[in-house]
Parts: structure tokens; sequence; C-alpha cells
């Protein structure tokens, strides 16, 4: 048994069907401390380096999951949540439930409140959990800057950046 992080994404339907308490309630049974949260507006540019997994693997369903997280076909938000503790993946994953969810356990996330669109073909699951250590980090690093984890989870470096960015006025 080892401390794991996790990314859960609350998505577009999960959203715009107001699921969010009800999932973070339901997450809630993990015991897991939520280390890092927030709401994104997804751009392609995110939602491709997210599913570049499933570009290769799926190419046929790539373009509609990429505007089903960009909130396409709902809102165009998601809630990124950072997990934290032991066996996280296992645990967020047995409760999130099968990707399909037509194939997932009823008790579970996805069996509770995804479907199958049949006008896209989308698995709209409400939520996504990473399934390994690797894409954890992976996903963890697309979705949010050291700073607004409130964990030491990866190395981090200090640099200098000179981009124009948005500040309160």
């Amino acid at each position: 048994m080892t401390n794991q992080s996790c990314l859960i994404l609350i998505k577009p339907d999960g959203l715009v069907k107001s699921l969010t308490g009800n999932i973070i309630s339901t997450l809630s049974e993990t015991k897991l401390k939520i280390i890092g949260a927030k709401v994104v507006s997804v751009k392609k540019e995110l939602a491709e380096q997210h599913y570049a997994e499933l570009k290769a693997k799926k190419p046929h369903i790539f373009e509609s999951t990429l505007k089903y997280i960009m909130g396409e076909f709902h809102t165009p938000r998601v809630m990124a949540l950072v997990y934290y503790g032991e066996d996280a993946i296992q645990k967020i994953r047995e409760i999130a439930g099968k990707t399909n969810p037509e194939d997932a356990d009823p008790i579970t996330i996805r069996g509770k409140y995804g479907r199958i669109n049949s006008k896209t073909g989308v698995f709209e699951n409400c939520v996504h959990a990473s399934d390994s250590e690797e894409n954890a980090e992976r996903e963890i690093k697309l979705w949010f800057k050291p700073e607004e984890i409130v964990e030491n989870l990866y190395p981090t470096k200090k640099s200098k950046k000179t981009e124009e960015v948005l500040d309160w006025a």
C-alpha cells in the first residue's frame, strides 16, 4: 500500500446535471484528501494533450471525445480535483466504475449518472479518473500548476516566465 495521487475530472455532463456535490460526497467514502481543486474551461490544446493516448488507440472517437470534454454538448466547464492518499487510484476507480456506463455497476458514479449519448456516440460518464501512477502524474501536471496543489507531489523548479498574464485590476 502506497500513497498515490489521482486526477478526477467531473466532466461537463456532471456539471450541467448538478452532480458535483453527489460525486464529491461519493468520493469522500475513500477517506482520501483533496489537495487540489478548480473549475476549468477546457481549451482544445489541453483536451488533445489529455486524450493523446485515445487518438492512437481509438481514433474513431477522438474528435467527439474532445468536443465532449470541451463542453460542446453541455457546458464548457470541468471541475478538476487531485485526491491523495493510500491506494488512491484503485479506491477512486472502484467508486467511479467502468468507463462504459452500460457496463458500470449501478452503484458506481458512472453506473448511476452516466449514459451513452445516441446522437454523438460519446460515453457521457460524468467523471475521469487516472488509471495508473504514471498517467496520474502526467494528467495532474497538465491540469494543475505546482502552486495550485497543497502538497509537494512532484519535483519542481523555479523559472522566470515573460508571458503576459491576466491579473486582477
